[in-house]
């Protein structure tokens, strides 16, 4: 056999699998539609995060390659995130523009056959889920290099919603354009931080570039499409969504920098033996006071993995705490050190207990 008698079998074998998966996927939409119409008749909620990492952490056990594990993974988001289209139109709302880190993220977590919705602020986030015009929302709260969201952290004391969800997205800047020849670019768009993020790499190889700066490396990413001999710095989503090759992968100087974005709805979800619940609280002015609402964490064995401080903004000096704890609220050990520190402080209060984020 020659090898294009070698090859025309071998494509007629991948022809027959992609039959059986397009089968085997419609019969998914047809039971995930029956899913749907029993949840509606028992005013279920239709996504389950629960339900979801459980399915994840059965494929990545079931891998054997040679597809990497991360690659499975967002094949059978993008399923999931198809079969619960046909369930209900889910309508997620995340701080804008689109094209942005935090687009990205909604796109990781919810996958593409979701209405995404961008709005201009993380005040406008929560208030879209409150007015019902939205089923969850997207925004950041922490980045390796800046720090924390103040401003997110800030909303949670003006509203009562709930984290649902995580998600962990390596922020990389990319160079982009619609021109695929790298040696015709002669401008670079984008934001003054991307750029200043990227200068080093920028001098080292693309010293004869002009560099302008816009409002954002989404606007960068909208104007390099109608610039043939333009680039722009920024996301992978921007360059899919303006249709961009992508001539540099990350150009940015920091190797380890990713930022934490929460998903926020109304519903905490059932526990996955592998969650977090973030919660705030503060204590009275007196000496001691955080010790003894922190000691019962310590003494029960419970990890914490993040504390931050900030003013209550009701009188001088008295702060919230924001916290995270590895465990669910319904896990009988943090329950009930919850509710020593409840008794012990004069304000708590949950923000969600939700599955821990998925890579």
């Amino acid at each position: 056999m020659d090898y294009q008698e070698k090859l025309k079998a071998l494509r007629q074998e991948i022809d027959s699998i992609d039959n059986q998966i397009l089968e085997l996927i419609n019969k998914r939409a047809t039971l995930a539609k029956e899913v749907g119409e029993i949840k509606k008749a028992n005013n279920l909620p239709i996504f389950v995060p629960s339900r979801e990492k459980e399915i994840f952490d059965r494929l990545e056990k079931l891998n054997k390659g040679p597809l990497p594990t991360d690659i499975v993974k967002h094949i059978f988001r993008e399923i999931i995130s198809a079969c619960r289209s046909i369930e209900e139109n889910i309508k997620v709302v995340y701080l804008g523009p689109k094209a942005t880190f935090t687009h990205q993220a909604s796109l990781k977590y919810f996958g593409h056959s979701v209405e995404h919705i961008p709005v201009s602020t993380i005040k406008d986030v929560f208030e879209e889920i409150v007015k019902k015009k939205a089923d969850f929302g997207v925004v950041p709260v922490e980045n390796t290099i800046e720090g924390v969201v103040n401003y997110t952290l800030d909303m949670f004391l003006e509203y009562d919603l709930k984290i649902i969800g995580e998600v962990i997205l390596e922020i990389s800047l990319h160079l982009m354009s619609i021109n695929p020849n790298i040696n015709e670019i002669q401008r670079i768009y984008s934001h003054k931080f991307a750029i200043a993020e990227c200068r080093d790499w920028i001098l080292k190889n693309m010293p004869h570039v002009q560099l302008i700066e816009v409002e954002s490396t989404a606007k960068a990413a909208e104007m390099a499409k109608d610039d043939y001999e333009s680039a722009a710095i920024a996301s992978e989503s921007a360059a899919e969504v303006y249709g961009l090759y992508i001539l540099e992968r990350k150009i940015d100087k920091h190797l380890y920098n990713y930022t934490r974005f929460l998903i926020i709805g109304n519903e905490i979800p059932s526990k996955t033996g592998n969650d977090k619940t973030t919660f705030i609280f503060s204590v009275k002015n007196e000496v001691g006071a955080l010790y003894k609402a922190l000691e019962p964490f310590y003494r029960n064995g419970i990890n914490m993995t993040k504390i931050e401080s900030r003013p209550s903004k009701k009188e001088a000096w008295d702060y919230i705490f924001f916290t995270d704890i590895e465990g669910h609220i319904d896990d009988e050990v943090v329950k009930n050190t919850l509710e020593e520190l409840k008794s012990n402080v004069p304000f708590f209060k949950i923000l969600g207990s939700y599955p821990k984020a998925v890579d």
